[in-house]
């Protein structure tokens, strides 16, 4: 079992398999895109297959895959079939931008992976395709409608961004009425690939809840884990539930229980803080899975205690892009 130094159990880990990512979402990168790491600094399917049993060995039995986008990645399922086979690990998870699952949905039944966070800040095709800068609003919504019919567990990431798709919030709750799926809206964060800077938002939860419930004034609030980074609620007649990820206010970081590893090998205990070990090197060296576990352990003893604490460690990490920390 991970235990951290401020006494949090770690057991859930989200594991980016590429920082790679087939749209250009404005507030995640410039138009021209970032640098992205070459194939060599990426860990190899083995490599993640083996640091995956390392962590579950450790007491993570939650793991999420991200990106970048993880279907980029064409051996993904190789990992997934992987992961569904290792015992201890109780939940696994994918984060997409569904534009490239369509191919993969039947084998994500047939492992039985039935969590899929899509994101998708949009349900208007014109204000998506300004944010994504690509043509994909079909098929997003084809994979989407997909996956929720045939009975995935599906959550909708939404994120807030001011003058941009705020008329959009109040559409997709319409529309998304009818379907057992969770829409969650996120505050925007400063994780962009240096295409701008802010140190303060408009659209913070308390916001973005007063602007719901203006309009659906019948609604309630929802039993939650103690480890969720949504406060949800449910409004009435809805078959939805809608929840507010304060990503950027940060209420959440006394309960946290997540690790991060990124695409090459990072360990990042907190998106707003430095990473405090590289795992590619180990995992590439001798007697690697010995060493790997020594790294997690000193990482996670290490860990800011709030958002705020990891944030004064450097003043680099706005310059950073989202899909180059694992989401």
């Amino acid at each position: 079992m991970l235990i951290d130094n401020h006494n949090r159990k770690i057991n859930y880990l989200r594991l980016a398999v590429t920082d790679r990512c087939n749209l250009r979402c404005n507030y995640c990168m410039p138009a021209e895109g970032i640098n992205f790491s070459k194939n060599d600094k990426l860990l190899t399917i083995p490599e993640l297959k083996e640091v995956a049993e390392i962590l579950v060995e450790q007491g993570i039995d939650k793991i999420r895959i991200t990106g970048g986008e993880p279907f980029v990645r064409k051996d993904l399922m190789k990992l997934l079939d992987h992961l569904s086979q290792l015992s201890g690990l109780k939940d696994i998870s994918v984060t997409t931008n569904a534009t490239l699952i369509g191919p993969h949905i039947d084998q994500l039944k047939e492992l039985g992976i039935q969590n899929i966070n899509v994101s998708l800040d949009a349900i208007n095709r014109d204000t998506f395709e300004r944010i994504t800068r690509r043509d994909q609003y079909d098929t997003v919504h084809e994979n989407l409608i997909r996956l929720i019919t045939e009975g995935f567990n599906v959550r909708i990431n939404f994120i807030v961004l001011d003058g941009q798709n705020e008329q959009d919030m109040l559409p997709i709750l319409e529309v998304m009425k009818h379907y057992p799926v969770a829409v969650r809206f996120l505050e925007e964060m400063p994780f962009n690939g240096g295409s701008r800077s802010f140190q303060k938002i408009k659209w913070d939860y308390k916001t973005i809840l007063a602007h719901i419930t203006q309009h659906y004034p019948n609604y309630r609030k929802l039993q939650s884990p103690e480890t969720s980074t949504s406060i949800n609620y449910q409004i009435e007649g809805h078959k939805s539930t809608f929840g507010l990820i304060p990503s950027f206010s940060r209420t959440f970081c006394g309960s946290c229980n997540r690790l991060r590893i990124t695409a090459t090998g990072d360990v990042v205990t907190c998106l707003y803080g430095k990473p405090k070990a590289n795992l590619r090197d180990i995992v590439r060296g001798a007697d690697s899975r010995k060493e790997v576990k020594a790294a997690i352990i000193k990482a996670v003893g290490s860990r800011a205690k709030t958002g705020f604490d990891a944030q004064r460690e450097h003043t680099s990490v706005f310059k950073s892009s989202m899909t180059s920390i694992g989401g």
